[in-house]
């Protein structure tokens, strides 16, 4: 039988792909970290279904719920918050399970900055502006940075910053940020992004401090860049009138000729 890694998406159970959706409703077996998958998402799985919530438990307790459905020929869907791609902890479960010789599958999820984007309104990527989007955090206990791994290195580039479990050390990041970006650089943190209690504070650098509130836990999630609310951007040549393309030819020798 097989494990199938979900990603949950950042919160709301209808932000949920239709093959997560699917999996999870044939799974008659379901481990879930319960301090980040909301208990909507827990809906799609079939009556009767053993569910487990794996935030209290260790890789070698996880591991040993997989393999005891395993040996009972039941599939598992094993669900992670967001995308599985960053941040899950899947890649020591995947490990563990080739090890054992137990198959499994991948589905990605919506990730959070993606949610937390689209809460703001915002396309991250603005001609001019940044066309680059860096996905990372400040160290923890759980994960050391690398050495190369730093904000300001980051920063240098100018590119748009989805800075993960920091707002502890926002203080740091704001340090770190300001000589590279400036103190009037917009800044956004989004709380909970499309759950119900959602929270959302603008700001800017200098700003920052004086209004984020005590509530705002660790998973919060902090963007900075200039594209953030900005109006002052050119436009993409993908849709100008006279931009040559493969589905709309221009000009008297386009480069892309029509297919009659």
């Amino acid at each position: 039988m097989t494990v199938h890694f979900i990603g949950a998406g950042p919160g709301a159970p209808d932000l949920l792909t239709l093959r997560g959706r699917d999996l999870i409703a044939a799974c008659p077996v379901c481990l879930y970290a319960g301090s980040l998958v909301p208990e909507g998402v827990l809906a799609h799985c079939p009556p009767g279904a053993r569910i487990v919530n794996t935030a209290p438990l260790s890789l070698d307790e996880i591991v040993t719920e997989m393999a005891a459905a395993h040996s009972e020929r039941k599939d598992i869907a094993r669900l992670h918050s967001g995308d599985l791609s960053i941040w899950s902890a899947m890649g020591e479960q995947l490990r563990r399970l080739r090890a054992l010789g137990i198959p499994y599958t991948v589905t990605p999820g919506v990730p959070s900055f993606a949610a937390a984007a689209a809460a703001l309104e915002a396309e991250l990527t603005l001609p001019g502006l940044a066309q680059t989007v860096v996905l990372t955090r400040t160290p923890g206990r759980a994960s050391a940075m690398p050495e190369g791994e730093k904000l300001a290195a980051f920063a240098a580039t100018g590119a748009v910053l989805a800075i993960h479990l920091s707002i502890h050390l926002l203080d740091k990041v704001v340090a770190d940020l300001t000589p590279h970006y400036g103190a009037d650089c917009p800044v956004a943190i989004v709380w909970r992004a499309s759950w119900p209690d959602q929270r959302i504070v603008r700001a800017t650098l200098a700003t920052l401090d004086a209004v984020v509130g005590t509530e705002m836990e660790r998973t919060a999630l902090i963007l900075v860049g200039r594209t953030l609310g900005s109006s002052d951007f050119g436009e993409s040549r993908l849709y100008a009138a006279d931009y040559d393309r493969r589905y709309r030819p221009v000009g008297a020798e386009p480069r892309f000729p029509e297919v009659s």
